[in-house]
């Protein structure tokens, strides 16, 4: 009896901490929001405003922690030529990945063809159905503008990436050169950093009901009609997904001489709630706290991981050029291979100017297909319907792909605890919400 007794405990607490976990929450709200959509799609429906609460919370404490890492990592270092030297570092790594994942995705459309048997005629299509976001073409200048906000506080106050990036460097570099003067306010902004990440765990904690909303609504609405209509692209660019992920993150992460499977354990719930919520945004607070634990210093983090996000999108590269032959191929227009790199150069630039729009991937592509003009935009009506179920793809890479950036740009700078590293990836277990957080204090002060 006594035996049955203690050996009853530990499978006890080990469901307890399980249920505690909160990547195990979020598949099971995964696995419950489908479950709705199925079988009661009305209700389905009715749950969006669930996913929109909790990316609305994420959106409000995202630039606040943007501003705290990026001002207090760059007030804190002893030369300041080191955040030029992160800051181009991570630019050419982000083109080299952008570009590599661009080809990816076009010989994989050239060489399986996903459109070619669709024979669409260009007069059935309706343009109404493309949504009006995807006239909102990106454009170079418009890309410049986004940088320079209305007023310095503003920038800290609003919801734009790019324009907060720039002023918390500018505000970093003012702190690091003002000296002992500009110590006090330094130190101010590194308490509020701990408060900030606080009120991050509190927000990551309700990603579950986030999640829940969000595939309810997916599955009511698009149930498995798109699935059935465009079901071959969604599996070849799945598929091309999964190998870029173990092929080309893979590599980079053996040449970092690090387990790529212990990044993806390491990071599963910000992976769970990228993938159930289709964003990236929602996981960037909590994804900088991971690294910082993960031993990589706070000037690396502060500087690659919000201009990854705006620079670094590898999963929706791949999109761009796999989407945009589909619907070359749909349509019976034969793309030359010249033609093809001039769309693959366009992308590169325009790419760069939607940081921060909803969709901005497939505003990109409308953006291409008006700039290069081989396809009608109201071709984009054939993927509308499943942009949400790609969009799955897009972020996972993104989200690991700015991970492993963060990586090579910390081990590139020799900032970056190798030993914590491996002993953070071999673990089996995940910490507790509060001793991440305290183990991430404890790094930032460092």
């Amino acid at each position: 009896m006594t035996s049955t007794t203690t050996g009853g405990r530990p499978q006890r607490s080990r469901l307890s901490r399980l249920i505690r976990e909160l990547w195990f929450q979020v598949v099971l709200a995964a696995v419950l929001g489908i479950a709705v959509g199925i079988l009661a799609p009305g209700l389905g429906e009715d749950l969006k405003p669930l996913n929109d609460w909790f990316i609305a919370l994420v959106k409000m404490i995202v630039i606040p922690v943007v501003f705290c890492v990026v001002t207090t990592g760059i007030a804190s270092m002893d030369n300041l030529r080191k955040a030029g030297r992160i800051g181009v570092k991570a630019i050419g790594y982000f083109l080299v990945l952008s570009l590599a994942s661009m080809l990816i995705g076009l010989v994989v459309a050239n060489i399986f063809q996903p459109g070619s048997g669709l024979h669409v005629d260009p007069s059935s299509l309706n343009a109404d159905d493309v949504p009006e976001t995807a006239t909102e073409h990106a454009t170079f200048t418009g890309f410049i503008s986004s940088l320079i906000p209305a007023s310095l506080l503003g920038a800290i106050t609003g919801d734009a990436i790019l324009s907060a990036l720039m002023v918390s460097i500018v505000f970093g570099v003012a702190l690091n050169m003002a000296g002992e003067e500009g110590a006090p306010l330094t130190r101010g902004i590194k308490a509020l950093s701990d408060v900030v990440f606080r009120i991050v765990g509190w927000v990551m904690r309700l990603a579950p009901l986030g999640t829940f909303g969000a595939l309810a609504t997916v599955v009511a609405t698009y149930g498995a009609e798109s699935l059935k209509q465009l079901g071959y692209l969604i599996i070849l660019f799945t598929a091309t997904c999964v190998v870029y992920v173990l092929v080309v993150l893979g590599a980079i992460m053996r040449a970092c001489r690090l387990s790529l499977f212990g990044l993806i354990r390491f990071l599963k719930a910000e992976l769970l709630v990228a993938l159930s919520t289709c964003s990236s945004e929602a996981v960037l607070p909590q994804l900088v706290r991971k690294l910082e634990i993960l031993g990589i210093g706070r000037p690396v983090v502060g500087i690659v991981i919000p201009s990854g996000f705006s620079f670094n999108l590898d999963g929706s590269a791949v999109y761009l050029t796999m989407a945009s032959l589909f619907l070359a191929q749909a349509m019976g227009i034969d793309l030359s291979w010249q033609q093809q790199l001039v769309m693959v150069g366009v992308m590169m630039l325009t790419s760069k100017g939607t940081a921060g729009i909803a969709g901005g991937a497939f505003i990109v592509l409308a953006s291409t297909v008006t700039a290069v003009g081989h396809i009608p935009l109201a071709a984009l009506s054939l993927i509308v319907g499943i942009d949400r179920i790609l969009n799955e793809g897009r972020v996972f890479i993104n989200v690991l792909g700015n991970a492993v950036a963060t990586i090579v740009i910390g081990k590139w700078e020799n900032d970056f605890d190798t030993e914590q590293a491996r002993k953070v990836l071999n673990s089996r277990t995940t910490a507790p919400p509060q001793a991440e957080l305290d183990t991430a204090e404890v790094g930032a002060d460092k």
